[in-house]
């Protein structure tokens, strides 16, 4: 993923935030010692956790290092850590592991969801909340133009493109496959913006940077003017002069309980001290 403008981010940063609270709001756990706030961006969702446990011990993860700065300047008593969430595996099992707008951003997401089920504590919680963005005019535009203009060529691998795994039955049918208990649902936002050119302003600060950065200087005005120009005939204004952005997003929290297998047990590497464990695939139950 290409880095993503943190001060472009957080000029939405109430609207961007809400998603996360309602997710907050449906983790059952009553406490938790041990919490991971995983893609934590500027810190805006790490804070979630931490007004929401603040006895226990929080840490974000991130890739980008501009995202991460702006977390610890706000939250500077915590750890966060740079971090390729492909790859990670942690040392220690968590009692909650939030992870608000990053999975769809990583490959291989059903792998990488039993992967962070097994790195919960028995009766610990994963909780996700993922847009659901590849059908709507913003994205669909976003496309059409890096496809249409002369910088197409360049751009192709860049396109967002449709995801292969994002219905709300492939989540379904992948969650089951955990052995857990889980709560499933979608909501869609409705965000009332000032006019198209808000919008752009909106994507420039995550999605339109994968194609930005790809740009030269002369390109990226006449890339941004085609795309709002896009926009304004797909986005209507309502009577007061604003736009509705229509943002579809997809939730689950995951609770680690009723499992035929689990995870064999965290070992001792003798050669580097560092505690290790090994995923063993679990049985699908009933939910």
């Amino acid at each position: 993923m290409s880095e993503w403008d943190a001060d472009q981010y957080l000029k939405f940063e109430a609207e961007r935030t809400r998603p996360s609270a309602d997710l907050m709001a449906r983790v059952p756990l009553t406490e938790a010692r041990r919490c991971i706030d995983i893609g934590c961006g500027p810190g805006n969702s790490t804070e979630l956790v931490l007004g929401r446990f603040p006895e226990a011990i929080v840490t974000g993860l991130d890739n980008s290092p501009g995202m991460l700065s702006k977390a610890r300047e706000r939250l500077g008593g915590l750890t966060f850590e740079e971090t390729d969430l492909t790859t990670w595996w942690p040392d220690e099992r968590f009692n909650l592991i939030f992870a608000s707008g990053v999975l769809q951003c990583l490959p291989d997401r059903p792998r990488i969801l039993t992967r962070l089920v097994s790195f919960l504590h028995d009766g610990g919680c994963l909780a996700v909340q993922v847009p659901n963005t590849v059908d709507e005019p913003s994205h669909r535009l976003m496309e059409q133009v890096a496809s249409d203009g002369p910088w197409a060529g360049k751009l192709s691998a860049a396109s967002v493109g449709k995801e292969s795994f994002g219905t709300i039955d492939e989540y379904y049918a992948c969650l089951q496959q955990t052995g857990c208990t889980f709560d499933l649902w979608e909501t869609t936002y409705l965000h009332p913006l000032a006019g198209p050119g808000a919008i752009v302003e909106w994507f420039e600060g995550s999605e339109l940077r994968r194609y930005l950065k790809l740009l030269t200087d002369e390109e990226r005005p006449e890339f941004l003017s085609r795309y709002q120009a896009a926009l304004t005939k797909a986005y209507p204004a309502q009577n007061e002069g604003k736009v509705l952005l229509r943002m579809p997003r997809v939730f689950f929290v995951v609770q680690r309980s009723r499992t035929r297998k689990s995870i064999a047990p965290w070992s001792s590497d003798p050669g580097t001290g560092r505690r290790t464990g090994r995923v063993v695939e679990m049985e699908p139950t009933t939910v």
